[in-house]
């Protein structure tokens, strides 16, 4: 098939740009470069059957180029991190918005099946461990960023949904936990990357907070599995699917592992979300999702655990 990845220089779009490469497609991608990086795609740019432009999801015209003749989309490009969003709060909710709506528009235009990525931050402040798709959402003031950007992804999820009613467009929208994995950078908030490159050097690992929050972490090759499996899954259609893992720990635990897995002699500091971010800034709790939906639809089973994972990003840094 003929395959558009948006944001595919990014650390997922990466990771599935290249395995559908490996299964024999033609992978077109597109990526602005905000947060994805060219040495992502470093080791398949120069594949025959690998397209690569840079360019935004916001240029209707170069975005219309792109999807005719794609026979699917998977729209990952979206602004990603909490520091990210933050610090670009007004160019966060375009993208998101206008952006997704350029795909929906153009994928409804040239018939190409979508998928749509979504995000565990949908849930907002609900305590109704674990989170089930249908799920009511707890979200906070206006006045907080992070609260903007969840808004944001469920305009998408929203018009998603609309155009598959209205429509009958076939989309599929996932919403991620915590993926990580080789390539994926700290940069941007990503805590696991900021933390193992922090014990690598034996600098401070610094956790925000009281590291009582807990979270769950998705290896990106689980993640990129379950994506083809739900895009190629006629069923799937219309609904949409928690993917992450249910293996859950604390921050301050999580920061604890990694210094001992590195054998590293970094110290362990505690941060204000207030000085790491914004003043007002909220935390969710906790975060795990609830895979029986995206288990009875795929089959979906993770096989790595957080120590493998840990291990294979040690791996990756090192080198």
């Amino acid at each position: 098939m003929k395959i558009l990845i948006t944001g595919g220089a990014g650390f997922i779009g990466s990771h599935l740009a290249e395995q559908l490469l490996n299964d024999g497609h033609e992978v077109h991608v597109i990526d602005n470069l905000s947060t994805g990086r060219l040495e992502n795609i470093e080791t398949f740019k120069d594949k025959p059957k690998f397209h690569f432009t840079i360019g935004s999801i916001l240029n209707r015209e170069l975005m219309e180029k792109l999807v005719s003749g794609c026979d699917q989309v998977f729209h990952l490009a979206a602004a990603v991190g909490v520091k990210y969003i933050i610090e670009n709060p007004l160019l966060s909710l375009k993208t998101n918005i206008v952006g997704t709506d350029n795909v929906l528009e153009l994928c409804n235009k040239y018939k190409a099946k979508v998928l749509i990525t979504s995000t565990s931050e949908i849930y907002g402040k609900s305590e109704k461990v674990p989170f089930a798709e249908q799920d009511d959402r707890l979200l906070g003031s206006t006045h907080i960023s992070r609260w903007g950007y969840s808004c944001s992804k469920a305009i998408d999820e929203f018009m998603a949904l609309a155009f598959y009613r209205e429509k009958k467009l076939p989309v599929v929208i996932v919403r991620c936990f915590n993926t990580v994995g080789p390539r994926q950078s700290g940069q941007y908030g990503m805590v696991l990357p900021k933390f193992i490159k922090a014990a690598l050097l034996d600098q401070p690992i610094i956790v925000y907070g009281s590291g009582e929050q807990t979270r769950c972490f998705a290896d990106v090759s689980d993640v990129v599995s379950a994506f083809l499996k739900l895009m190629n899954t006629p069923e799937c259609a219309g609904e949409i699917f928690n993917v992450g893992t249910t293996e859950s720990i604390s921050i301050k635990d999580l920061a604890q592992k990694v210094k001992t897995m590195c054998n590293s002699k970094s110290r362990i500091e505690y941060m204000s979300y207030a000085d790491a971010f914004e003043e007002g800034f909220e935390d969710m709790m906790n975060r795990m999702p609830d895979l029986t939906k995206v288990h009875n639809a795929i089959g979906y089973e993770p096989q790595f655990n957080l120590d493998d994972i840990i291990n294979r990003m040690i791996q990756y840094y090192e080198n």
